[in-house]
Protein backbone atom coordinates (compact mmCIF):
# COMPACT_ATOMS: atom_id res chain seq x y z
CA UNK A 1 0.00 0.00 0.00
CA UNK A 2 0.96 3.15 -0.84
CA UNK A 3 0.93 5.76 2.22
CA UNK A 4 1.80 9.34 2.86
CA UNK A 5 3.67 9.97 5.72
CA UNK A 6 3.53 13.60 7.13
CA UNK A 7 7.36 14.78 8.40
CA UNK A 8 9.80 17.70 9.20
CA UNK A 9 13.13 19.03 7.18
CA UNK A 10 14.88 17.62 9.73
CA UNK A 11 13.36 14.00 9.92
CA UNK A 12 15.00 13.45 6.61
CA UNK A 13 18.69 13.40 8.15
CA UNK A 14 17.32 10.16 10.52
CA UNK A 15 19.90 6.86 9.59
CA UNK A 16 17.39 4.60 9.89
CA UNK A 17 14.13 6.07 8.35
CA UNK A 18 11.06 7.44 9.95
CA UNK A 19 9.21 6.29 13.37
CA UNK A 20 5.86 5.45 13.67
CA UNK A 21 3.32 7.49 12.96
CA UNK A 22 -0.69 8.19 11.41
CA UNK A 23 -0.48 8.78 7.55
CA UNK A 24 -2.57 8.98 4.70
CA UNK A 25 -3.42 6.38 2.28
CA UNK A 26 -6.40 5.30 -0.18
CA UNK A 27 -8.24 2.84 2.37
CA UNK A 28 -11.05 0.09 1.96
CA UNK A 29 -13.32 3.46 3.43
CA UNK A 30 -11.98 5.85 0.46
CA UNK A 31 -12.86 3.75 -2.04
CA UNK A 32 -16.36 2.55 -0.75
CA UNK A 33 -17.03 6.38 -0.74
CA UNK A 34 -15.98 7.39 -4.05
CA UNK A 35 -17.15 4.15 -6.22
CA UNK A 36 -15.78 4.07 -9.90
CA UNK A 37 -12.67 6.71 -9.02
CA UNK A 38 -9.00 5.75 -10.51
CA UNK A 39 -6.51 4.59 -7.50
CA UNK A 40 -4.63 7.50 -8.67
CA UNK A 41 -7.74 9.74 -8.35
CA UNK A 42 -8.28 8.44 -5.25
CA UNK A 43 -4.55 9.30 -4.12
CA UNK A 44 -4.54 12.75 -4.03
CA UNK A 45 -6.86 13.48 -1.22
CA UNK A 46 -4.60 10.92 0.79
CA UNK A 47 -1.89 13.13 -0.11
CA UNK A 48 -3.42 16.49 0.71
CA UNK A 49 -4.41 14.93 3.85
CA UNK A 50 -0.75 14.18 4.76
CA UNK A 51 0.24 17.41 3.91
CA UNK A 52 -2.45 19.30 5.84
CA UNK A 53 -0.78 16.75 8.83
CA UNK A 54 2.97 17.85 8.34
CA UNK A 55 1.96 21.37 8.77
CA UNK A 56 0.08 20.74 12.21
CA UNK A 57 3.51 18.44 12.61
CA UNK A 58 5.68 21.95 12.39
CA UNK A 59 6.82 24.20 15.13
CA UNK A 60 8.13 27.25 15.23
CA UNK A 61 11.56 25.34 15.51
CA UNK A 62 11.12 23.12 12.90
CA UNK A 63 12.16 24.60 9.36
CA UNK A 64 9.06 25.86 7.55
CA UNK A 65 8.56 23.67 5.07
CA UNK A 66 6.23 21.10 4.86
CA UNK A 67 7.03 17.54 4.34
CA UNK A 68 5.57 14.12 3.15
CA UNK A 69 7.09 11.22 2.56
CA UNK A 70 5.49 8.38 0.25
CA UNK A 71 6.43 4.81 0.87
CA UNK A 72 5.18 1.22 -0.14
CA UNK A 73 4.61 -0.88 3.02
CA UNK A 74 2.81 -3.74 3.42
CA UNK A 75 1.29 -3.51 7.27
CA UNK A 76 -0.53 -0.14 7.41
CA UNK A 77 -3.86 -0.25 9.36
CA UNK A 78 -6.84 1.85 8.87
CA UNK A 79 -8.27 3.80 11.52
CA UNK A 80 -11.68 3.57 11.67
CA UNK A 81 -13.35 7.92 11.99
CA UNK A 82 -14.29 10.95 9.73
CA UNK A 83 -10.60 10.59 8.07
CA UNK A 84 -11.00 8.17 5.37
CA UNK A 85 -7.50 8.46 4.46
CA UNK A 86 -5.60 8.04 7.60
CA UNK A 87 -3.41 4.39 8.44
CA UNK A 88 -1.41 3.62 11.46
CA UNK A 89 2.10 3.22 9.78
CA UNK A 90 4.71 0.92 11.69
CA UNK A 91 8.67 2.39 11.43
CA UNK A 92 9.59 2.59 7.88
CA UNK A 93 13.09 2.03 6.33
CA UNK A 94 14.34 4.29 3.98
CA UNK A 95 14.31 1.64 1.40
CA UNK A 96 10.25 1.71 1.70
CA UNK A 97 10.99 5.47 0.51
CA UNK A 98 9.56 5.89 -3.32
CA UNK A 99 9.72 9.86 -2.87
CA UNK A 100 9.79 13.14 -1.00
CA UNK A 101 7.86 15.74 -1.34
CA UNK A 102 8.66 19.58 0.16
CA UNK A 103 7.79 23.27 -0.07
CA UNK A 104 10.16 25.05 -2.42
CA UNK A 105 12.47 26.05 -0.30
CA UNK A 106 13.91 28.56 -2.75
CA UNK A 107 10.42 30.23 -1.97
CA UNK A 108 10.54 32.55 0.79
CA UNK A 109 6.77 33.97 0.64
CA UNK A 110 6.10 29.68 0.54
CA UNK A 111 8.48 29.73 4.05
CA UNK A 112 6.40 33.01 5.03
CA UNK A 113 3.18 31.73 4.48
CA UNK A 114 3.79 28.32 5.92
CA UNK A 115 5.57 29.84 9.25
CA UNK A 116 2.18 32.34 9.54
CA UNK A 117 0.34 28.63 9.37
CA UNK A 118 2.05 27.62 11.91
CA UNK A 119 1.55 30.92 14.17
CA UNK A 120 -1.88 29.96 14.40
CA UNK A 121 -2.94 31.96 11.07
CA UNK A 122 -5.73 30.09 9.66
CA UNK A 123 -6.07 32.18 6.29
CA UNK A 124 -2.14 31.35 5.97
CA UNK A 125 -2.61 27.96 6.58
CA UNK A 126 -5.71 28.06 4.04
CA UNK A 127 -3.06 29.25 1.73
CA UNK A 128 -0.10 27.20 2.20
CA UNK A 129 -2.94 24.01 1.38
CA UNK A 130 -2.97 25.92 -2.24
CA UNK A 131 1.29 25.60 -2.32
CA UNK A 132 2.58 22.88 -4.75
CA UNK A 133 5.06 20.49 -2.70
CA UNK A 134 8.02 19.91 -5.18
CA UNK A 135 8.85 16.17 -5.74
CA UNK A 136 12.17 14.38 -5.03
CA UNK A 137 13.08 10.69 -5.91
CA UNK A 138 13.97 8.80 -2.68
CA UNK A 139 17.50 8.69 -3.82
CA UNK A 140 17.76 11.82 -3.66
CA UNK A 141 17.24 11.90 0.16
CA UNK A 142 20.44 12.92 1.31
CA UNK A 143 21.07 15.63 -1.25
CA UNK A 144 17.94 17.23 -0.30
CA UNK A 145 18.84 16.95 3.51
CA UNK A 146 21.97 18.72 3.09
CA UNK A 147 20.17 21.51 1.08
CA UNK A 148 17.57 21.94 3.85
CA UNK A 149 20.18 21.87 6.59
CA UNK A 150 21.84 24.83 4.77
CA UNK A 151 19.01 27.19 5.01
Amino acid sequence: MRVYLPAVAAELGSPHGLAARAGHAVTPALRASSPGESEEDLEVPAFLAAAASSLTALTDADLPLRVVVSADVDDAAPVPGPDLTQVEVPAISWSAVVSIHVDDPDDASAQATVSSAVGGDDEAAAAADELDLLWYDASERSALRDRLEAL
